[in-house]
């Protein structure tokens, strides 16, 4: 299970579509319109049977929990304190478990402090601090512009539409979360017929 999540979002041409899915039924219907990747906020043991697609689990709990059931953990960057090593325990810990590790980032100081203090593979790049008149989409695109190269990056749109899509991926953004039980026009269409 090693570095699943991370291989899948990295891996082929273009951008990877993530669903967020809370039950099986969601779980299936997702791969069938050819996600990537799931995310899920509620405990994805009960998925599993459902899918072979990897899994970032999205919730505040015990890594030897996620560990069990998950592919991959995320850490919220500006959940953790500058100086009591909370945030640099955790994510070690996470990547001696064998999951892949994202760490959400909302800002571009976050995004360097972060690069500092536990230099992550994958980032979430989350547009929860819009400012003025920016839209979440420019948010997102100006934090992909501060990822380094050979950084994994992630977008987190509450809405997204193809157009968006395909401007995170000429952007260089490797995935992006889909809310919605219809991700196959942002997945590039159904699988062809064999």
């Amino acid at each position: 299970m090693a570095h699943r999540f991370s291989h899948a979002i990295a891996e082929g041409d273009g951008i990877s579509v993530i669903a967020a899915v809370d039950d099986p039924e969601s779980a299936k219907a997702a791969e069938e319109q050819r996600a990537e990747a799931l995310v899920v906020r509620t405990s994805p043991a009960h998925l599993r049977v459902a899918t072979s697609l990897p899994i970032l689990w999205r919730a505040d709990i015990s890594l030897d929990e996620a560990s069990a059931v998950a592919d991959a953990y995320l850490i919220v960057f500006d959940a953790f304190d500058d100086d009591d090593g909370r945030l640099e325990e955790l994510h070690r810990r996470a990547l001696e478990l064998g999951l892949d590790c994202a760490v959400e980032v909302r800002n571009e100081e976050d995004l360097e402090r972060a690069l500092d203090r536990v230099d992550p593979e994958i980032f979430l790049l989350s547009p929860a601090e819009a400012e003025d008149d920016e839209t979440p989409l420019e948010i997102v695109l100006d934090l992909l512009a501060a990822v380094p190269a050979g950084k994994l990056a992630i977008a987190d749109l509450a809405l997204t539409t193809r157009d968006e899509v395909l401007e995170l991926e000429r952007a260089g953004c490797d995935a992006v979360i889909v809310h919605g039980p219809d991700i196959a026009t942002l997945a590039g269409g159904p699988p062809p017929v064999v």
